[in-house]
């Protein structure tokens, strides 16, 4: 198939190429040549596909109530938006991607539905990624410990009378699940999804939540199958202060004495990082993921992420299922990292051309996506064109396109998503489902299912005052 676009970025070496000519033939690009004509219109800037680094494929927070409250409370909040139906829940969120400009998608699954058996949960999430057609990576994201809060539960519980108390035991504290049949679920899983456009991972939910026997067992069957890891760490003042209580010489030192620190490894967040564990994290390999819209929303703070970049840390870019606008726009999220991170007044961290070529080379790697990204004969087809008549609508002087795009771009400036050689958005709408079916679909069955989280919202404002009693009380941040 040939696609012809007015400008063409591949990376920061090669720069712009003007009117060319695409290729591509069973999902790899099989040449760019120069077009026997200049494209009058409509014009198109070719780039490399975009890439969610980190995500859980779940519905929107806000629409359930779960705003303006710490990570640690919007985690509890946040169960009445537990997945009614796995498949459009996933369908919904790969659809919203896919129109975002996203080839590849990190789903790290923090909350089956529980509505069937969890495998035919993980196929139907696999079925929907599928019909959309996006690339993604699937990691059942693992807890055994610190269900609550991190650490005893029983004051926050003890404060709740006990049809509530019993309410919120039956939805958070449960059986943990051992290391082996962690490792054996994650094979079952591979077997069943796993494939060219599904990369299956080891997913520790993150550190706190995670016992030394379960880390240590990820790290183990990680060296000994090069599957990948995606994790949580330090992405609040509460983990952090946590961290230092239990690991007094340090957690990512930890982290690195158990193996679990290498090239396989990406690490979301990292918001409280110290400069020598961002040196650690450079020096095995590892990426690290930040999401700046949805640190802000969940009152997270800034990370690091520019001192990360000079210590040669690879950055990659994701979503979090909580844009700025929750609207999964991955163009306006790299935007936001870039303008945050990219320099303070003369001296630049990186150009946005720059940027933008690592943040799709280091979410590729850590979605399991083949290739870096690079448009090249012998790449996989994975692309995105942008609509260069709007963007450079009133535009007077000659600027490079990206520096506009990084300027004033956003999701609906994608004209058409091309995965593995396959259209799986076109002027703003997903091919593969029906988008706004799919979305009116779920609302009318989280309406009609809300009163099954009726006695949550009751105990709700008990809740939280015991959860913040609890993280102030026992957990100091200096």
């Amino acid at each position: 198939m040939d696609v012809t676009a007015t400008r063409l970025f591949s990376n920061p070496d090669r720069g712009l190429r003007d009117d060319v000519v695409l290729r591509h033939d069973s999902g790899v690009i099989t040449d760019i040549s120069d077009a026997a004509a200049p494209t009058t219109s409509p014009r198109s800037l070719i780039l490399p596909a975009f890439v969610n680094a980190h995500d859980h494929a779940r519905p929107r927070a806000s629409a359930f109530g779960a705003v303006g409250m710490p990570l640690e409370s919007w985690l509890l909040r946040t169960v009445v938006s537990t997945p009614v139906d796995p498949y459009l829940t996933a369908a919904s969120a790969f659809a919203r991607a896919a129109q975002a400009g996203c080839a590849a998608m990190m789903v790290h699954y923090t909350r089956p539905s529980g509505t069937m058996p969890l495998l035919d949960e993980v196929r139907a999430v696999g079925r929907a990624a599928h019909d959309v057609g996006i690339r993604i990576a699937f990691a059942i994201a693992v807890r055994d410990q610190n269900p609550i809060v991190y650490g005893d539960s029983e004051p926050v519980l003890s404060s709740l009378a006990g049809d509530d108390r019993r309410a919120i035991e039956q939805l958070f504290v449960r059986a943990p699940m051992s290391p082996k049949a962690y490792i054996e679920l994650t094979d079952a899983i591979a077997e069943a999804i796993g494939g060219p456009k599904v990369d299956v991972q080891l997913g520790p939910a993150g550190v706190q939540w995670c016992s030394k026997p379960l880390l240590e067992a990820v790290a183990e069957n990680s060296a000994q199958t090069g599957r990948r890891i995606h994790m949580h760490l330090l992405e609040t003042i509460y983990q952090r202060a946590w961290a230092d209580a239990h690991f007094p010489g340090g957690i990512v030192r930890y982290l690195r004495d158990i193996g679990l620190l290498s090239e396989r490894l990406t690490l979301a967040h990292c918001i409280h990082a110290r400069p020598d564990e961002i040196e650690m994290i450079a020096a095995s390999g590892a990426r690290v993921v930040t999401n700046f819209s949805s640190n802000l929303h969940l009152r997270s703070g800034l990370a690091p992420i520019a001192a990360a970049h000079a210590c040669g840390c690879a950055i990659a870019v994701g979503v979090d299922g909580l844009a700025l606008d929750e609207d999964d726009d991955v163009l306006r999220e790299m935007r936001l990292v870039q303008m945050m991170h990219g320099g303070l007044g003369f001296a630049r961290t990186w150009t946005p051309q720059e940027f933008f070529a690592l943040a799709i080379r280091n979410g590729r790697r850590a979605t399991g996506a083949p290739g870096t990204g690079e448009l090249a004969v012998g790449a996989p087809a994975d692309f995105v064109s942008i609509d260069l008549d709007r963007l450079e609508r009133d535009q007077i002087l000659d600027t490079d396109p990206l520096d506009l795009l990084f300027a004033r771009g956003n999701a609906s400036l994608i004209s058409e998503l091309v995965v593995d050689g396959r259209t799986v958005a076109k002027a703003g709408r997903c091919l593969g489902v029906d988008l706004p079916a799919i979305e009116q679909e779920l609302r009318g069955i989280h309406r009609a299912s809300a009163a099954t989280y009726a006695h949550v919202l009751h105990a709700w404002p008990r809740i939280s005052s015991s959860l913040q009693h609890w993280f102030e009380a026992q957990l100091t941040c200096n």
